[in-house]
Parts: structure tokens; C-alpha cells; sequence
């Protein structure tokens, strides 16, 4: 069986590594190296890494979808399946109709819900109690292919991004193998997706401003939804100030002065939202390490009655 394995980052790795131990993969096609570090250097992605190591030949257009050559090397390979986990590039219908048994992609949520490039993050910021993987065939839409497998995790009221990104990157190589084998003996009926669904729209630097006028249930689904990045941050004296863990000290009764620090202890910075009361536990300031608010206090002071925002 031939497969062409699509993806970029380290998400994409232990479905690459599984195929690889189960099938073969007879091809990778990557996002192009790019500059990382302090010394700008050219690295390869994640999933380019694991190819090199096992000697699998590694293609890495700008745009497959404006590339011709790599679209009729793609062809000449007359692969069984090609298989996408977060590969970062639009395929076009030419491409998809090439395999098989068609293109099959692993997707971080339970579809239709949470399309789009960030669904383990929004899951969490919505407050989710339940997220998962979703197999797809693949179609021109963005996510909206007729769903073949699901796999729920679910999410616990601590539960960050980064802890949810590396349970589904692990669960997500079964639930392939476990597609390709249903497709191959006809067990899987695909299903086509509703439309209801929330967009996970991409991450940026305001979506991580925590916004006191909220409840703190809110704020903290916020702050573990983005961690580990890019982090929610807030302004502490005009000073920006990462926050990367908290808790939900009361979520009843609503209050005034939103945003002011109502205690300071080893335990946390004490905070007032609009509804209840959130403890931040660690921060982290410009030119520092991520510390918790025990390891800052002990050679930093933060001032009670200051609004945080």
C-alpha cells in the first residue's frame, strides 16, 4: 500500500511515526524549512525530521496548489492514500482526487464543531468538557468533509491547551490506522458534516488580553487555553504581565472595581472579575522566567489595591 503522509509540525509526528511502522510511507511533503533560534539558522519541521531519519524522500513546495512539477511527481506516485495532520496549505480538488481510497486528515476536534486552525485552543476557551479527534475526507472546504472516525477525550477544569495537544497528537496515530483499515474493508460509512459549527479562528496577541469584566470561570478557561502559547497577559503598573496558570477562586456574586488586586499570598494574586474572583498563580514579566507568585514575592512585591488590565 502506498501512502503520502502531508503534515509540518510536531502534532504530526506520532501519526507519521505509526504509518511509517505500519504501512510504510513512500513519500512526505512538508512546509519549507524556515529560520529559527537566535542565530536565524535554517531548521526543518518536525515531521521533515522523522523523514530524513528513516530515509523517506521529502518534497517541500511554497504552494502545492501553483505547483506543477510536484503535482505530477504526486500522480506518478498514484498513491493509495494521502493522509493530512495539520500539514498548513490548501489543497486543491486536482490534488485531492489523485488517491485511491481519497485524502484522509486528522483534525483536533469533535467535527462539525471547532473547523478552522485553532480548535484545541477555542475548546478550552469556550469552556468545552469535551474535545477529540475527528478523521475526515478531505474536500475543497475548509474542514468540511465527510467525517469517517471520532475519538472524545475529555477536558478537566485544570486541563490546558498543551496538555490536551499532546494527549489528541498521541491518540490521533490510532484513530489513522484505524480509518485506513475501515475504509480498506468498507466497515466505514462517511457521514456528512451539519453546518453548525464554531470557527476556530486563528490566535494572535489580543486574543490572549484578559478582560476583568468577565466572569472568572471566563478568565480561566481563557488563561489554560493559551498555555502554552501564546498566553494570556494583562497590564500590571503599565507592565505587561504573562499569566500562565489560575484558578477559579469564587465564580459567584458580582463585583465593582473589576480587575483590582484584593489579596497577595504564596497561594496567588487574589483578583476581582465582574463575576467571582480569579487567584493567578504564575507569571511572568518581560526579561523574566515564568515563576509562581511564591518564587515572585520572594524578591518582588505586588501591591494590593492596583488594577490589573
Amino acid at each position: 500500500m502506498k501512502i503520502v503522509f502531508m503534515g509540518t509540525p510536531d502534532f504530526a509526528v506520532p501519526s507519521l511515526e505509526r504509518l511509517i511502522d505500519e504501512y510504510g510511507v513512500c513519500a512526505v511533503f512538508t512546509q519549507p524549512d524556515k529560520k529559527k533560534g537566535r542565530g536565524k539558522k535554517l531548521g526543518f519541521s518536525e515531521v521533515k525530521e522523522v523523514a530524513v531519519k528513516h530515509n523517506i524522500e521529502v518534497f517541500q513546495p511554497v504552494k502545492l496548489k501553483d505547483d506543477r512539477e510536484m503535482i505530477e511527481k504526486l500522480k506518478e506516485m498514484n498513491p493509495d492514500f494521502i493522509i493530512v495532520v495539520a500539514f498548513g496549505q490548501i489543497l486543491t480538488k486536482e490534488v485531492l482526487d489523485i488517491p485511491k481510497y481519497g485524502c484522509i486528515n486528522l483534525h483536533g476536534s469533535i467535527l462539525p464543531m471547532y473547523r478552522g486552525a485553532a480548535p484545541i485552543n477555542w475548546a478550552i476557551i469556550n469552556g468545552e468538557k469535551k474535545s477529540g479527534n475527528t478523521t475526515m475526507l478531505m474536500d475543497v472546504g475548509l474542514d468540511t468533509g465527510d467525517m469517517l472516525l471520532k475519538d472524545e477525550v475529555e477536558i478537566s477544569e485544570s486541563m490546558t491547551a498543551g496538555e490536551l495537544y499532546d494527549i489528541l497528537k498521541e491518540r490521533g496515530a490510532e484513530l489513522l490506522v484505524k480509518t485506513i483499515e475501515g475504509l480498506k474493508d468498507g466497515s466505514i460509512k462517511p457521514e456528512k458534516q451539519s453546518d453548525e459549527t464554531f470557527y476556530a479562528k486563528m490566535l494572535n496577541k489580543e486574543t490572549g488580553r484578559i478582560d476583568f469584566n468577565k466572569s472568572a470561570l471566563e478568565i480561566h478557561n481563557l488563561v489554560r487555553g493559551l498555555n502554552p502559547w501564546p498566553v494570556a497577559h494583562t497590564k500590571y503598573k503599565e507592565e505587561n504581565m504573562k499569566v500562565y496558570q489560575t484558578e477559579v477562586f469564587t465564580n459567584e456574586g458580582g463585583n465593582e472595581d473589576f480587575g483590582k488586586i484584593e489579596k497577595v499570598s504564596k497561594e496567588g494574586i487574589l483578583v476581582k472579575a465582574k463575576i467571582g474572583k480569579i487567584l493567578i498563580k504564575k507569571i511572568q514579566f518581560p526579561n523574566g522566567k515564568p515563576l509562581t507568585i511564591e518564587q515572585y514575592i520572594n524578591g518582588h512585591s505586588i501591591e494590593i489595591g492596583e488594577i490589573l488590565g
